[in-house]
């Protein structure tokens, strides 16, 4: 049960986060202030998230081809995960680091989207 509610949550911060962005692209180039709207992150921001997200990219690739995946909490540190002897511990971490690369790339869509109006 804990699980699904895990999974439920993940998934509605996604669409929070995905609903926050719409409403920024439709925004236009200026707000309800006549202020130009701002992206979510700026240039320094956009880099390191790229980098952030490269790298967690690169973690679930690894995770799949190689059928384990490390840890990624603090009370489970250094333990290492197989798909074929915890599966389902497997698959709650990848799902994690997806989530996690989706969420930067679409602040990064966003920022880059809000950049280049014109």
């Amino acid at each position: 049960m804990l699980t699904v509610v895990y999974y439920a949550l993940m998934l509605l911060l996604g669409f929070v986060v995905y609903r926050h962005g719409q409403k920024l692209l439709k925004q236009g180039f200026r707000d309800e202030n006549d202020e130009i709207t701002k992206p979510p992150m700026g240039p320094v921001s956009f880099v390191v998230c790229g980098a952030i997200a490269c790298v967690l990219l690169f973690g679930v690739l690894r995770a799949l081809v190689q059928g384990q995946i490390e840890c990624v909490g603090k009370g489970c540190a250094g333990q290492v995960y197989t798909l074929a002897e915890n599966a389902g511990r497997f698959w709650g971490n990848v799902f994690f680091l997806v989530w996690c690369v989706l969420a930067l790339g679409y602040g990064m869509y966003v920022s880059f989207k809000i950049w280049s109006k014109d």
